[in-house]
């Protein structure tokens, strides 16, 4: 019984002689032969009370008697007057015993019969079952074990659990281990995003006053961290930096983007930073490593922001503007001779894109595939593709119907898993993403994988490719793979039929050469141009039915404006779903007040997809990473299952004010 129930028990006691003692009394002037009879019945009943009692308080005294005359005089002194708190529970957890250094170290007033957890915020059941478990509290960090035991009482005839907490007074390691934390030194690796680019046109003085502007905001940062900052090269620089002070960043947002953001080239280029930082590594050298691989993943990314790389897990901070195309082709040229001697070495060539292809994507592995049977006449080559799951219909049916080649150009995933082999190449196009490929089966089995890529990397990157060809500057995988062939053999003479897919896949991520449009992606339409694509049959291949154009337009009018961002929803679920929301969602864009547009739609395989567009204003590419997506700046999408629209669009509501309250 707890202290309580005793205390009810006495009053009740008390309540019942006290009536019995007037009903007496109420007598006595009636008969007294009745009042001295009423009056023995109530001390016999408060006698009986009484003996009820004292066997309730024998009964909750009776276990901790029994403990300690099983101990000697030594013993018992000894466990009182321990130097480590320690008090005994029984199994509701009610305090039965405690001794002195409990009193003066955890709690000074009477601890007798209160419940455990009103003095001490512990689970005791986690308690119980582990033993051990470290509290915080007034006075202290303890951690606290148990030790339990079932004792059996012959006199009272019951069963009992008594548990001992014993308290270990931690306070000294928890606050090593803070200061240990708080000092932890992270690797920081800094590089100034095209530093070529930028200034290679520029006088010497212009090139010497914008990286003394670069230096001083670089060393006056670091310096009010705390840091040991290094200087590596013309555009590199190093940093050391301690846990608490790298935690003071995150809080500021990494503002030394900002800083250096306003730094202007000649007034017309803005000078960005990418910083890889590496924390909570088991050694400086590991922090280093894990630096190097968060700094590529930030310019992978299209540079701009700062990435935090901590165990496996990636944090990343600023990417709010659009990256500077690189005017060199220097890369793409190495990069295709490493492929063409690739080809030379392997087997036969499989090109693959990802689920749900699109015209980027396989107008980007069909010209892939043309061009190397012409490079090399002797391999086979085909492209994995799933003949109903797509968007690129009208591009497999142009081929499909003009050549006449002796192999098919298109194979399912199924069929192409029966013609891998150990010497098979896999050519990754439009996606550097485990998740989302064509055929995960196909990229397991593959033993020599290349990718290429223009999306901004993720953290779920293909990281086993041989070569990895990755240019989040570029408009489009079809850009980045005419650049390529033109560095191929024999390439003068492909079929102008691949030329119109992959312009096609240029004009849908460019949105007819208006968004993410540079020079290389103008002089890659040329050579495009001059292999003999058509651009009336290229726009044909855009065609629409007239239920997908109605489709389109009910979804621009149902549209809501949240905080500058269009959202309109499809409960309907149809085959060109995908195409309509997309194509919606670039239309919404031309609302007034407008800065980036999402479709939340259903598929017909069960899921919810969210399409979103911006032009630039806003970064679609990080809200729609917070909800398990990705894409560029202007281009993202992300998807979700087992969930309703509803509650899609409560997600994307919340991800919009989550990136607009970092970014203000």
């Amino acid at each position: 019984m707890t202290g309580k129930r005793w205390t009810a028990f006495k009053m009740v006691s008390l309540l019942l002689v006290v009536i019995a003692m007037a009903c007496a009394f109420s007598v006595y002037e009636v008969n007294e032969v009745r009042f001295w009879t009423l009056l023995a019945i109530t001390s016999l009943t408060a006698l009986a009370f009484l003996i009820l009692f004292s066997a309730a308080q024998k009964n909750l005294h009776h276990f901790v008697t029994e403990m300690e005359s099983q101990l000697n005089l030594t013993e018992r002194d000894s466990l009182y007057k321990f130097p480590a708190p320690a008090v005994i529970i029984d199994g509701d957890g009610i305090i039965i015993w405690y001794n002195i250094a409990f009193t003066e170290q955890v709690y000074g007033s009477d601890a007798f019969g209160l419940h455990i957890t009103k003095i001490i915020d512990i689970d005791l059941q986690k308690t119980f079952e582990s033993k051990n478990t470290t509290v915080s509290y007034e006075t202290g960090h303890f951690r606290i074990s148990a030790v339990t035991t079932e004792k059996t009482d012959s006199d009272l005839n019951m069963i009992s659990d008594l548990t001992l907490l014993y308290f270990d007074d931690i306070s000294d390691y928890i606050s090593l281990e803070n200061r240990f934390n708080d000092i932890r030194p992270a690797v920081m690796l800094i590089s100034v995003d095209n530093y070529e680019d930028i200034l290679s046109n520029e006088k010497d003085s212009e090139k010497a006053h914008t990286m003394i502007q670069i230096d001083k905001q670089l060393e006056s940062y670091f310096e009010e961290y705390h840091a040991i900052f290094r200087k590596l090269g013309s555009d590199r620089f190093f940093a050391v930096v301690e846990e608490r002070d790298l935690n003071a960043m995150i809080a500021n947002k990494f503002k030394i983007l900002d800083n250096v953001r306003n730094i202007q080239v000649a007034g017309r280029y803005s000078v960005t930073l990418s910083i890889g930082i590496g924390r909570g590594a088991g050694s400086m050298q590991d922090s280093e490593h894990d630096a190097k691989q968060a700094l590529e993943m930030a310019q992978g990314r299209g540079g701009d922001q700062a990435a935090v790389k901590s165990d496996t897990n990636f944090e990343f901070f600023g990417g709010v503007t659009k990256g500077i195309e690189r005017t060199t082709k220097v890369k793409t040229r190495v990069v295709s001779t490493a492929l063409t001697e690739l080809i030379g070495s392997c087997g036969d060539v499989i090109v693959m894109g990802h689920r749900f292809g699109d015209l980027d994507s396989v107008g980007a592995g069909a010209g892939l595939v043309g061009a190397i049977r012409r490079l090399a006449p002797d391999k086979e080559a085909y492209m994995a593709v799933d003949p109903d799951k797509n968007l690129a219909k009208p591009i497999i049916d142009r081929l499909n119907e003009n050549l006449t080649e002796e192999l098919p150009i298109f194979i399912t995933p199924e069929e192409a898993m029966e013609r891998m082999t150990e010497n098979t190449l896999l050519i990754i196009v439009d996606t550097h993403n485990k998740d989302i490929i064509e055929s995960p089966e196909l990229y397991e089995k593959a033993k020599h994988i290349a990718v290429i890529d223009h999306h901004r990397q993720t953290v779920n990157y293909i990281d086993n490719a041989v070569i990895f060809h990755h240019e989040p500057y570029s408009s489009s995988a079809c850009e980045m793979t005419a650049e390529l062939i033109q560095y191929f053999t024999g390439i003068d003479k492909l079929s102008s039929y691949y030329a119109d897919a992959m312009l096609a896949g240029i004009m849908l991520d460019t949105k007819n050469f208006v968004m993410r449009t540079g020079v290389r992606t103008f002089e890659a339409a040329a050579f495009l141009r001059k292999l003999g694509a058509d651009m009336v049959a290229v726009k044909g291949l855009f065609a629409n039915s007239l239920e997908c154009i109605r489709h389109r337009s009910q979804l621009v009018s149902s549209a809501e404006i949240y905080r500058r961002c269009a959202v309109a929803t499809d409960e309907e679920s149809s085959g060109d779903s995908r195409v309509s929301a997309a194509q919606a969602a670039d239309e919404m864009l031309g609302i007034e007040g407008v800065d980036a547009s999402f479709v939340i739609f259903n598929t017909p395989d069960g899921g919810i997809n969210i399409s979103a567009r911006s032009l630039g204003a806003m970064n679609v590419q990080i809200i729609m990473e917070k909800l398990g997506g990705g894409g560029h700046q202007t281009m993202a999408a992300a998807q979700f299952r087992d969930i309703s629209i509803h509650d899609a669009k409560a997600k994307l509501i919340g991800a919009i004010d989550e990136h607009i309250a970092n970014i203000s």
